[in-house]
């Protein structure tokens, strides 16, 4: 099976205070985005293709209201709190927090958790406590994990390195997996590979062998599990990315990276067109 996601960010921010978006109103981003693809998604066969859309978490109920009932369109936040409600217990105090059951009661399928920037904040709290344990962000992510499956969420668990740490990559991605995925059901779970080292204006991506060989070590670390690409499925590098048989899908985000950039349904549908062989 094939995975495309979108993980759409901020991009809900209007222009005139910093953001890009150029599409809709804020209070009808979320539902134009949905509107805008779902028939045309459905012209791919659903058992082949997975497609799911994470959402900043204002326009989730939105998004979830104009997706048809047959759509082959899973949408989803972008992480949960490692805690949850439960019977007989805690009944939901969790201030500020987005939880796994609170995002299925509205309707959610899915949930990106572990994205670089989740990494990176949590890091920098971990700091503010003049804490130096940077494997605790994988614990942290784990029981993210648990929780978003024990709610009845499909995950896409996201992993990489960065500049400092890519001459021990292995070191790096095999303790976000093993560390990361402990007492997992793995079938409840998609790998995404972002090459944080490479992500950002003036950096160079990742070439096919390269990425060839991080999927070809995280399948080996996991057992086979379905990896994508997470450094940035676009119109320029989605036929290289479908020659790497190793590599199941990839993760959208900014369809327009020069002129009035941001994100663009029709230039998602293209991408999505071209890297499927449409």
């Amino acid at each position: 099976m094939k995975h495309i996601y979108l993980n759409l960010k901020r991009f809900d921010i209007p222009t005139e205070t910093g953001g890009v978006n150029r599409i809709a109103s804020p209070a009808e981003w979320g539902p134009y985005i949905v509107s805008h693809t779902q028939d045309q998604l459905a012209a791919y066969n659903p058992k082949d293709v997975e497609f799911a859309m994470f959402f900043p978490e204002a326009h989730l109920i939105g998004a979830v209201s104009a997706r048809k009932a047959d759509s082959a369109l899973k949408i989803g936040p972008q992480s949960v709190l490692g805690q949850d409600t439960a019977v007989g217990g805690n009944f939901g105090a969790f201030t500020s927090n987005r939880t796994g059951n609170a995002m299925k009661a509205i309707g959610c399928d899915a949930v990106l958790i572990g994205h670089c920037e989740e990494r990176r904040d949590k890091l920098s709290i971990i700091a503010e406590g003049k804490g130096t344990d940077a494997a605790a962000v994988n614990r942290i992510l784990n029981k993210e994990i648990k929780a978003a499956i024990a709610a009845g969420l499909d995950v896409l668990y996201c992993i990489g390195e960065n500049a400092d740490e890519q001459p021990r990559w292995q070191e790096v991605l095999k303790e976000q997996l093993t560390v990361g995925l402990e007492g997992v059901d793995k079938s409840k779970v998609t790998i995404a590979y972002e090459p944080v080292w490479a992500i950002g204006p003036g950096k160079i991506p990742p070439d096919a062998d390269y990425i060839r060989k991080i999927a070809s070590y995280v399948k080996e670390v996991t057992d086979g599990m379905d990896v994508v690409y997470g450094g940035g499925l676009k119109t320029d590098n989605a036929k290289m990315l479908a020659s790497v048989k190793e590599i199941d899908g990839g993760l959208i985000a900014l369809t327009r990276f020069s002129g009035e950039i941001g994100f663009y349904p029709d230039e998602y549908l293209e991408i999505i067109k071209t890297y499927l062989g449409y």
